[in-house]
């Protein structure tokens, strides 16, 4: 059977976690805003594709330190909005 005629391999949060060399919660994050691999739902369970995680990390290739890459891999936290208005900031109290 040729290589590209292979069944999708499916890996559950700790397995792919582990394959990204981060952790679970780490990868529980970026799912929750967004900023992580593809997935996908099967009844309750939350699977990814081999290849969909190799594609994500894809987007963090650098030649050196210098590269800034054609993409970037954004850190598991909540992204603001492009346009949004950021929050103010009180002014310290006299």
């Amino acid at each position: 059977m040729p290589a590209n005629d292979s069944p999708d391999r499916y890996l559950r949060t700790p397995e792919a976690a582990r394959f990204l060399g981060l952790s679970p919660r780490t990868l529980e994050k970026h799912r929750t805003y967004g900023t992580g691999p593809t997935y996908r739902k099967l009844g309750g369970r939350i699977v990814y594709v081999l290849d969909d995680l190799k594609r994500w990390a894809d987007r963090g290739v650098r030649q050196s330190t210098t590269d800034p890459g054609v993409d970037s891999i954004s850190p598991a936290k909540r992204q603001l909005a492009q346009n949004a208005p950021r929050p103010r900031t009180p002014a310290p109290r006299r």
